[in-house]
């Protein structure tokens, strides 16, 4: 993506340690909150997991941050893929549109690239499968320049664009259908590494994959790149108008994703879920008034710091606001505001599963899901954990429990190991191992200002 990287990220700040929960719903809900999964309650992507349930419209959706702009006056945009479930009969129809948005052009379900629903400020609107008129980036990036267009300029703006691109079923734009045709999947790292000493679903996979597994990531990883330029046509499209409406200077540009992604890491063939750091890390960059261009910048940032760190541009006093992350405007743009980088987080997923076994592989019983056609899955229900990760100038460790019948417990040294490779539990000072420990239990049930009191210390 070199137009991103040129038109925000070296005319910026980009930070090389975002973090979030290592999927979509939960992720997302994050963003929109500012909160952390055990507080929001969205713990997967399905509606019984609170994906867009109408327990999460009646509480956590009802104090979202578009609500706090839409206050202020600002004139409010959303287009693409929201949550998992949004659109859905259960989920209160296309009809449902949540608070705080002026214009809404919402994907009714997950990640589509033709052949969809959109909800247009609560009325459906069908697409099928022309290039021009229905390619889902493409019209999100259309729509937003219309938006731009048609504002009052006596407001202020926000638009939060996202586009389903790299997500599968990776349905490139046909100009892009041939790219990268020599891209394979990176094999370094922990790329097809046995996952010893590491929780029970990182040790079932084949070792080393076979070849049809290797043939399939890597299509799925160029497959992937193909979609993005797309994306990278719609920053660039999207700066351009700004320019031309001569915002571009008084505007800031956020470009993040939901959640990371493997391929091939640790013999697991595709998808996130997972906690290690291919898929707890995210891109994060973001240019504006006040940030200096080309900075890199290694202070951990969580999902649950855009919504303050929005509000907190906006103008809106933080202290008014129930979030558990901290606004990072003083990390990119020191001269406008004062503050620290925390020097601990918590990463928190709960797995799901499958109540029955999967037919085409009995041997292993129920409680597992997302297999593959040779039984390798990617996800159970005791794939359920929280982490603490130290991050300083000192210490860049992660200690890791999940919640099984084992009580696992997994620790990494990231300075000597960065692609955890060696689960250091055992060779730890027990009295290491007891204080994260206790500080895991702080942050998992920490709420609001605890949770970055839990963070100091």
């Amino acid at each position: 993506m070199k137009k991103t990287k040129a038109l925000i990220g070296d005319a910026g700040a980009t930070f090389v340690n975002a973090v979030i929960t290592p999927l979509c719903c939960p992720s997302r809900s994050s963003i929109l909150t500012g909160q952390y999964p055990h507080n929001h309650e969205v713990r997967n992507n399905s509606l019984t997991g609170n994906c867009s349930s109408p327990l999460w419209q009646k509480g956590p959706e009802s104090a979202t941050f578009p609500i706090y702009l839409n206050k202020q006056k600002y004139q409010t945009f959303f287009a693409g893929k929201y949550l998992n479930q949004y659109g859905k009969k259960d989920a209160g129809d296309v009809g449902h549109i949540p608070p705080g948005w002026d214009q809404w052009h919402a994907l009714v379900g997950n990640s589509q690239y033709y052949n969809y629903t959109l909800s247009v400020n609560g009325k459906e609107e069908k697409h099928g499968d022309s290039y021009e008129k229905d390619y889902l980036t493409d019209l999100i990036t259309n729509r937003s320049l219309h938006f731009l267009d048609d504002r009052s300029p006596q407001h202020p703006f926000f638009l939060m664009l996202s586009p389903p691109a790299p997500h599968s079923p990776w349905t490139a734009a046909p100009q892009y259908q041939k790219e990268f045709s020599d891209v394979k999947a990176p094999r370094d790292g922990s790329f097809d590494k046995p996952g010893k000493d590491k929780h029970w679903l990182l040790r079932q996979p084949i070792n080393p994959m076979p070849n049809s597994s290797l043939t399939f990531l890597d299509n799925a990883y160029r497959k992937r790149w193909q979609t993005l330029l797309s994306v990278d046509d719609m920053v660039e499209k999207l700066v351009k108008k700004l320019d031309s409406v001569k915002e571009l200077d008084n505007t800031y540009i956020f470009y993040t994703s939901d959640n990371g992604y493997h391929t091939g890491q640790f013999s697991l063939p595709i998808d996130k879920r997972q906690l290690y750091e291919f898929d707890i890390r995210i891109p994060l960059m973001v240019r504006g008034p006040g940030i200096k261009p080309n900075q890199t910048l290694q202070a951990p940032v969580l999902n649950i710091d855009l919504a303050p760190t929005i509000l907190d541009i906006s103008g809106v006093n933080l202290s008014s606001v129930n979030v558990d992350g901290q606004s990072f405007l003083s990390q990119m743009a020191p001269s406008l505001r004062n503050g620290s980088a925390r020097p601990f987080f918590l990463v928190e997923y709960t797995g799901e599963g499958h109540p029955t076994t999967d037919p085409a592989c009995p041997k292993l019983g129920p409680g597992l899901s997302q297999c593959f056609p040779d039984c390798v899955c990617e996800d159970a229900y005791n794939n359920t954990y929280a982490c603490v990760r130290t991050l300083d100038k000192e210490h860049n460790l992660q200690y890791c429990e999940f919640a099984d019948s084992e009580s696992f417990v997994e620790v990494y040294n990231l300075t000597s190991d960065p692609h955890q490779l060696e689960n250091i539990v055992k060779k730890v000072d027990p009295a290491v191992l007891q204080a994260m420990n206790q500080r895991l239990i702080k942050l998992q049930s920490c709420v609001g200002n605890s949770c970055l009191e839990g963070e100091a210390g």
